[in-house]
């Protein structure tokens, strides 16, 4: 794709909308600031293209979803949702194993993840799709890498909440 192609972004853009609005959606919970997200990251996209490094099938779309994680982050700490994390008092009782997720379909889990807390969610979202370990997420989010490991575990302990309460509820 050649900075100023109108027709390569317009093609970019199509196949790679879903998968980065995916990505948005999973930090940021609103649709105004998912939005927001989006266009401030594919902005940056095409601003930036001289400076991709093609390495392989696939690295073009890594390094946009790199970029567009990037605009969250940025997006929270704007507003102040990473600074203020907070801790929920009363965590519900978390089983001695990971619940099984295999009956309960993927817009259920996702809407579970963007229920978390802020900052439950940003750890979790990085560890769990991002791979990155607590000393790079507590350098990222300016935080120690005991509360990223912290936040890990209750984000962790609330969705298995909700994931058993919804099996429950739902007999599956």
């Amino acid at each position: 794709m050649q900075e100023h192609d109108s027709n390569a972004m317009r093609q970019f853009y199509g196949l790679t909308v879903g998968y980065l609005t995916a990505i948005c959606a999973r930090y940021v919970s609103q649709e105004a600031d998912v939005k927001d997200v989006l266009q401030e990251s594919y902005l940056k996209i095409f601003a930036s293209i001289d400076r991709f490094a093609y390495r392989g099938e696939g690295s073009l779309k890594a390094w946009a979803a790199r970029i567009t994680v990037n605009e969250a982050l940025m997006s929270l700490r704007k507003n102040a949702h990473i600074a203020n994390i907070t801790y929920m008092e009363h965590l519900p009782e978390v089983p001695e194993e990971e619940p099984n997720v295999d009956d309960v379909p993927p817009e259920v889990i996702q809407r579970f993840i963007r229920e978390l807390p802020v900052g439950y969610r940003t750890v979790f979202n990085l560890f769990v799709f991002e791979d990155h370990n607590h000393q790079e997420i507590a350098e990222m989010l300016h935080i120690k890498e005991t509360s990223s490991a912290s936040q890990l575990s209750r984000a962790k302990s609330i969705l298995a909440k909700k994931i058993n309460d919804y099996k429950a509820k739902n007999n599956k």
